[in-house]
């Protein structure tokens, strides 16, 4: 079992920055996908970006040229850079790490971060 832990969120402004991280208790996100997604209330859950083993990433349209997704390997850890926030931006973030290794197909989540963006 591999558990990411998501830190960083909180309230800002709009026009605001914001970065997410998730840590991982293993070496996982070399060997995976990363990604981050988002969910509101009465919503379903939505990817905002990706980022697979040879670091190429991928953006929902609403994010794409505000948002930034990488990863530290040595730190296990994930990233999402939030600028030019906006209040729609307002969800829990949650990080994910899937993938195959050895031929077994895993699938974890962190637990969520709340980001308001609220004047």
């Amino acid at each position: 079992q591999v558990n990411l832990v998501e830190t960083g969120g909180g309230l800002v402004q709009p026009g605001g920055s914001l970065r997410l991280s998730c840590t991982a208790s293993t070496r996982i996100f070399s060997l995976s996908n990363g990604a981050w997604y988002r969910q509101t209330p009465g919503k379903e859950r939505e990817m905002v970006a990706t980022i697979n083993r040879i670091y190429r990433t991928n953006y929902a349209d609403s994010v794409r040229g505000r948002f930034t997704i990488s990863r530290a390997d040595p730190k296990n850890t994930l990233y999402l850079q939030m600028n030019s926030l906006r209040p729609e931006d307002t969800a829990v973030y949650y990080c994910r790490a899937s993938g195959l290794i050895d031929g077994k197909q895993f699938d974890y989540w962190g637990q969520g971060t709340q980001v308001t963006v609220s004047s």
